[in-house]
């Protein structure tokens, strides 16, 4: 079933995605939410020439996802049953996959794997690829906990004798993260669940869309006070159905998801706002058991270590950079009176354990683009972007950590750009590291030559390009760390530098949201006339 609201531009997609599915789809509901803007007449024309989608039409908007869900659910006459938003698609063959996996193994849940498709660059980003490299049977989601940090309602085929007999629907009304709650109901029904690894949705992101989605309007910290709500709701679902298993895990994913998410973005925000996420924060994980808090990766469990212990927002500055993916522990590097590592001076009891390479550090794929699973710990590498007229190069510096880099003994550095809106991977530079003389970093200078990014395929010589640097440290024992690179010195500037098969490149430095090194280049006459005509219309 697909909902929409106000959504007349995109809505057709959607639905139509859903009908091409074949014979798999014997009906199409479409739930209009009360649209003012041509939603519903769309969607009626389509049932006009579609013989298998039927419309319905809300009398009063929602205000949220859950109540036509569920009305959409009730109207359905279908096996089975599955829900599509409608700025969002399925791919072809999303349904079969889906139906044949349920079938074959008697499951009244199957789940498939999800892509965010960033647009306009359509640059795909994977959704707990982890839980889809393979076809899977569970038994129950206790056997298989980790299951929890799939939240999304939209990537599974649901049965609906087993959602109607368990009672299981959306919460009602203006209530925002209502998938969290649903998947929750499903997991604590302890329904057989069947994976398959085919890609059987599309969620589509449009960070410059006129009305930004829930998951998206961060900027109010009334957004985190409801996904608080609703996590809160998911752990007292979980363990009302005898789940503490689930609940325990549901937990441990706030803390390296939702709380990392927002953490990274705390930095931005008004004096306002970061006193309020703190509390609510602090009042929230107070909450969870320790064990919950000690299985998270080491990044999160840190986090939330600084926030239990502070009764008022500090650091924000390392804590931004720790939220990182992958994280980043900035200087000053205390320990406690057992010389073992700690926060801060002033907060000996925020132990950062798990330093060793590899140890309790999150593996997620998200981490470094294109790194095969290296060891990682939270190692801070400077990166000083030096452009000039006859090219560039970058000012390398790996500070130690505890001494834990020092043991895996550096030996040079690998950096790749990768050019963000499809991932594709640009020229790498390779560098020798030299010890600095008192022992606590290395350094190394790399040639940054930036024209060959401007002639790779699919480049688009009329638009800036954005690009992310990662590194690789190697090491003489054989260790690997995946890392991204922070921004340093004076050269975070734009410059014009010339270039021989364009004529002239425009080169821009700046530091993400979450604190890494990125570059926006735009190459030809034009392109850099048309950024200077943006600059000067402001």
């Amino acid at each position: 079933m697909v909902i929409a609201y106000n959504d007349a531009l995109h809505v057709s997609e959607a639905v139509r995605s859903a009908l091409s599915q074949g014979d798999a789809v014997g009906e199409v509901i479409a739930v209009d939410d009360a649209s003012t803007d041509g939603t519903g007449a769309t969607l009626d024309a389509l049932a006009r020439a579609e013989p298998r989608l039927r419309v319905l039409h809300r009398g009063e908007n929602s205000g949220g996802c859950g109540s036509p869900r569920n009305d959409g659910l009730r109207a359905a006459t279908g096996r089975y049953v599955m829900f599509l938003d409608s700025d969002d698609v399925l791919p072809p063959g999303a349904v079969p996959a889906l139906l044949a996996a349920a079938r074959e193994h008697g499951a009244p849940v199957a789940a498939g794997a999800c892509v965010r498709r960033e647009l306009p660059a359509r640059r795909d980003v994977p959704w707990q690829p982890g839980l889809y490299r393979a076809p899977a049977v569970h038994d129950s989601p206790a056997a298989a906990p980790k299951l929890v940090r799939d939240t999304l309602c939209v990537n599974k085929l649901y049965a609906r004798d087993f959602l109607i007999g368990n009672g299981i629907a959306f919460p009602e009304g203006r209530y925002h993260y209502e998938d969290f709650v649903f998947t929750a109901r499903v997991l604590a029904a302890a329904p057989r669940i069947a994976t398959v690894p085919d890609t059987v949705y599309v969620w589509h992101v449009r960070r410059a869309a006129a009305r930004p989605s829930i998951s998206l309007d961060r900027k109010d910290v009334a957004n985190w006070r409801q996904r608080i709500e609703a996590h809160r709701t998911v752990l007292r679902t979980l363990a009302d159905a005898g789940q503490p298993e689930l609940a325990r895990a549901a937990a441990t994913k706030f803390l390296d998801h939702d709380l990392r998410m927002y953490v990274r973005e705390l930095h931005t925000r008004g004096a306002d706002y970061r006193a309020e996420w703190w509390r609510l924060t602090r009042d929230h994980v107070a909450t969870f058991e320790a064990e919950a808090v000690d299985a998270a990766y080491a990044p999160a469990r840190w986090l939330a270590r600084v926030i239990l212990a502070s009764p008022a927002p500090r650091d924000l500055a390392r804590l931004t950079e720790l939220a990182a993916r992958p994280g980043r522990l900035l200087p000053p590097y205390a320990t406690g009176p057992d010389g073992a590592p700690v926060w801060s001076a002033d907060l000996p009891e925020v132990r950062l354990d798990g330093l060793g390479a590899g140890d309790g550090a999150d593996p997620s794929d998200e981490e470094v683009p294109g790194a095969a699973a290296p060891a990682r710990l939270p190692v801070v590498i400077d990166a000083e972007p030096v452009l000039g007229t006859d090219g560039g190069l970058l000012r390398i510096r790996v500070h130690d950590l505890y001494r834990r880099l020092a043991e895996a003994g550096p030996v040079s550095i690998d950096i790749v750009l990768h050019r963000r809106r499809d991932d594709r991977p640009g020229p790498m530079r390779t560098g020798a590291l030299s010890p600095t003389a008192d022992g606590t970093a290395w350094t190394a200078a790399l040639a940054l030559d930036l024209a060959p990014l401007t002639e790779l395929p699919g480049t688009r010589p009329a638009e800036p390009e954005a690009w992310d640097l990662t590194a690789r440290v190697i090491c003489s024992d054989g260790t690997r760390l995946g890392a991204t690179l922070r921004p340093a010195g004076p050269g975070m500037r734009r410059r014009m530098l010339p270039s021989r098969q364009r004529l002239v490149l425009l080169a821009q430095p700046y530091a993400t949201t979450g604190g890494a090194l990125a570059l926006r280049v735009a190459s030809g006459p034009r392109s850099v006339w048309k950024i200077a005509a943006r600059r000067l219309g402001r």
